[in-house]
């Protein structure tokens, strides 16, 4: 059995909710799924502090990306110094994710939200980075005016901004 199988993976600290993360994240993103879960032993309690036989590791993928959540305790607090970028193929996606992701959490500006463990994440349309891509500074700035007054991305509304109509 290979323990290992991918170079670099995103460790997640929560005080005790690695599990219920795990669980939630697992539950929006396709291709995702728990692998193991590992548990406190009666060893080390003084160190650790945990209950033996409470969750310790989760090891889980989302949409085929390894993570570990671990149950470290309340000493860290995630920040919006790290965060992750869901990539949408359309508007019933970012839809879809936006509210899956701020069910319990809270929305930000420019596609930017806390989920309920407070984890920030960016629900972003590939619509955007094109439009952002695109070579006429003009269009990409307009584009960039009308992002920067939303919360969740509409993109029927940055097209039009694209296109020069106003917004």
């Amino acid at each position: 059995m290979q323990i290992v199988t991918q170079k670099i993976s995103p460790c997640l600290w929560f005080d005790t909710q690695a599990e219920e993360a795990a669980k939630f994240y697992v539950s929006i993103f396709k291709n995702s799924k728990i692998n193991t879960v590992a548990r406190y032993p009666d060893e080390g309690r003084e160190i650790h502090g945990k209950a033996a036989g409470s969750v310790m590791v989760v090891d889980f993928e989302i949409a085929g990306q390894k993570f570990v959540a671990l149950n470290g305790g309340p000493q860290f607090k995630f920040d919006e110094a790290v965060s992750f970028q869901v990539y949408c193929e359309g508007q019933d996606e970012v839809d879809y994710f936006w509210g899956r992701l701020t069910e319990g959490g809270e929305e930000g500006p420019c596609g930017w939200l806390k989920d309920k463990f407070g984890l920030s994440w960016q629900v972003v349309p590939v619509a955007l980075l094109e439009m952002m891509l695109d070579r006429d500074a003009r269009k990409s700035a307009r584009v960039m005016s009308a992002f920067m007054q939303m919360k969740k991305f509409d993109i029927e509304t940055l097209t039009r901004a694209y296109e020069g109509e106003t917004v």
